[in-house]
Parts: structure tokens; C-alpha cells; sequence
């Protein structure tokens, strides 16, 4: 591959938000700057008499929530996303509890990505924090082009990102996360051995904790030990796409394009309850969450122009042992009823003897087109 800067070259950014929600929360409390603070929970600031806010301490969390995510101050603390909170509170007790606020989490979400459109408009998205660009047509040097991406980002939303520009979206991924916060990184192909091998495996997006386990024990540590290992190891431990997959992007090969329209795989939504909910007498409640979860799967499809073939569920009961099941409808739908009524087919054959601490309902099979969206299934809406 040739140097990302020379006339054509492929160059791939990888634009990540820092800490994102969290920062969100700090432009709305601006004197918590500088403070640990976890976003989880459900604890609204308090207005004092004298107009001063209170904030609920991590310490005094009492339930079974979890960290959607934490400052960099927070995070020094040991305390990350998806951690539980009780959990949190033994290893940063003062740190401020904020609840969650998706509503701004997605409004600073569309301001960035404008932001970035306004400038580079092939934009690959990648979640509500995270963009790759395709930056190849362009004339200007990555540093400049980083900058100039970085400044209007933190016009638009007063916040900090940070980007990693490469010839490819598995290094520029790893790039963006090299300098945070605020950061800047550009890679080349030359790079490879001085900064990415040296890194752990787990590195590498797409390499999760069961496979980083399995590497280990084929004594692979990090990105160069796996650049390295023989290829037939690899096919023979994962197969044969993995093992080449490992190989290549270990070895700075990735040829995936950005692309810039990206079609939902499937809309979801779950609850975990404060306290784990029997069937039979806490029947109401979970009928309520149930029939909410599958309007809010329905609003999710209409808002995305989106109809569904495949409606399914998620249990998880209180030994964590979790089950789904689905059904295949005759006609694609993004109708709440509908939804309701073939996820009630789903529950019917889950064993419902244990208390529920987890339910969730999911719709799949999208597309663009509507069919009928009165699907024949007639079953009575009781859970």
C-alpha cells in the first residue's frame, strides 16, 4: 500500500467521540468538568432551596444497574462501561451519578456527524459515537484534515473527538484510540512494526475476549505475535476466514471500503429490571413492560422507515441464564399490535417457571418495503 498522504492514496479516518455521553452530561453541568462522574442509574440532580443542584453520589446507589459509560476522571478510578454500579461504588464511592439522557446523546450524535458531512461527506456510521470518512480525494495533508475535521465537530457540539487516519479502517480504528482524548493519529503501512505489533491483540476490532483467550493459548500476546504466527495455525484454530482474517489485518491488510449507506440488521429493546419479577404475581408489571417494549420496537421501525418479518424475545431469569425465540411472520410489519402479539407466540414456548430479570423483544428481517401489517396471529395480549 502507498504512504496515505501521496496523490490518490487510500485514507481511511476513523473519528471517535471521547467518553461521549459523559460529555454530553459535562455541557449540561459544566461545574462537574474535571469531577469522576458515572452515567447509570435513574437519580435526577436535585435542586436545592438556594438553586444549587445536588448530585447523587456513586456510593449511595442501591440497585443492580450497570455504567453506560464514565469521565476520563471516573475511568482513572477504575470505573468503565458496563460495570456494575454497586461494583463502582466500592472503587469510586464520591464519583457524581448522572442517569442517562439518549434524547441528547442522539441530538449531539446528528450535530457531530453534520459537522463532519459538511466537509467530508463519505461517512461510514458506526453507532451513535463513532464514524469512519473516507478522506482519499482529498487534497490537503491528515494533520490539517484531522484539524479541520476536529474544530468544526467542537462547533457544532462544544465537545472533543479524537481520529486516526491509515489506509484502512483496522488501523485507523486502532489510531483513534492511541492519543485520547483529543487526539491525533496518522499511520502508514511503515508504522506497523514500531506501532501497532507492539500492542495487545484484543487491539484489534473483531478479536473479543473468547478469541483473545484462544490466542493466548497458542502464546499470541499481541498484534506482532499474531502478524507472525503461521497462517496454517490460525485457519486450523478458527477456520479458514477467521485464520485469514487474523493474518491480514495483523499484518496491516484490510480492503473494506467505507460504506456510506449502512442498512439496520434489527431493532431491539430491553429492560432489566430492579428486582427479579415472578410470572404469575407480578403478572401486571410485566405485561406493561412487555406491551412498552414492543410499542417502543414498533416507533424505532416507523422512525428508520423500516417493516420487520422476524419478531423475537430475550429472556434472562434470575440465575442468568438467558433464552430467546423468534417467529417468521407472513408479511413484514412495524405495527405495535402486531408486534405484541407475535412475541406473546414466542414467549408461549419459554419455560416461564423462574423469576424474570431480564426481558427484551426484537424485531429483525428489515426492509424498506410494507407489507400487510396485520399479521393473522389473533392470541390474546395477556403475557
Amino acid at each position: 500500500m502507498s504512504h496515505p498522504d501521496s496523490p490518490r492514496a487510500r485514507r481511511i479516518a476513523h473519528l471517535d467521540m471521547d467518553a461521549f455521553f459523559a460529555s454530553v452530561e459535562l455541557c449540561h453541568y459544566p461545574m462537574l468538568k474535571g469531577q469522576p462522574v458515572v452515567v447509570g442509574g435513574r437519580n435526577v440532580p436535585q435542586a436545592e432551596g438556594d438553586g444549587r443542584l445536588r448530585f447523587a453520589r456513586l456510593r449511595d446507589y442501591v440497585g443492580r444497574g450497570v455504567v453506560t459509560t464514565s469521565t476520563y476522571e471516573a475511568r482513572a478510578l477504575g470505573v468503565f462501561s458496563g460495570m456494575g454500579l454497586m461494583k463502582s461504588a466500592q472503587l469510586a464511592p464520591d464519583a457524581i451519578l448522572l442517569p442517562a439522557n439518549f434524547d441528547a446523546y442522539r441530538d449531539y450524535s446528528r450535530r457531530f456527524k453534520a459537522a463532519v458531512a459538511d466537509i467530508a461527506p463519505a461517512i461510514e456510521d458506526r453507532g451513535i459515537d463513532e464514524i469512519y470518512i473516507d478522506l482519499s480525494d482529498f487534497d490537503e495533508d491528515s494533520q490539517t484534515l484531522a484539524r479541520r475535521l476536529k474544530d468544526a465537530v467542537l462547533a457544532a457540539t462544544g465537545l472533543s473527538c479524537s481520529i486516526g487516519i491509515s489506509p484502512n479502517k483496522t488501523l485507523s480504528k486502532i489510531a483513534s484510540d492511541l492519543d485520547k482524548p483529543d487526539g491525533i493519529t496518522v499511520l502508514t503501512v511503515g508504522d506497523l512494526e514500531t506501532r501497532i505489533w507492539p500492542l495487545p491483540a484484543s487491539k484489534i476490532n473483531g478479536i473479543g475476549p473468547k478469541a483473545n483467550a484462544r490466542l493466548a493459548t497458542l502464546n499470541i500476546q499481541r498484534i506482532g505475535d499474531l502478524a507472525q504466527a503461521p497462517l496454517d495455525l490460525l485457519v486450523r484454530t478458527f477456520g479458514r476466514s477467521t485464520g485469514h482474517w487474523m493474518h491480514e489485518v495483523a499484518n496491516g491488510i484490510d480492503a473494506r471500503p467505507v460504506k456510506t449507506v449502512r442498512e439496520p440488521k434489527s431493532v431491539s429493546r430491553e429492560s432489566t429490571f430492579a428486582r427479579d419479577l415472578h410470572v404469575r404475581h407480578d403478572r401486571n408489571t410485566l405485561s406493561e413492560h412487555f406491551t412498552q417494549l414492543c410499542l417502543r420496537v414498533a416507533d424505532d421501525l416507523r422512525r428508520k422507515g423500516q417493516f420487520a418479518r422476524t419478531i423475537g424475545i430475550k429472556l434472562r431469569y434470575a440465575d442468568f441464564q438467558s433464552i430467546t425465540r423468534d417467529i417468521t411472520l407472513e408479511s413484514p410489519t412495524d405495527d405495535g399490535l402486531t408486534i405484541r402479539r407475535a412475541a406473546t407466540e414466542c414467549l408461549k414456548r419459554v419455560p416461564l417457571e423462574k423469576r424474570i430479570r431480564l426481558l427484551g423483544v426484537r424485531a429483525a428481517g428489515l426492509e424498506a418495503t410494507a407489507g400487510m401489517v396485520n399479521h393473522p396471529i389473533q392470541q390474546t395480549l395477556a403475557l
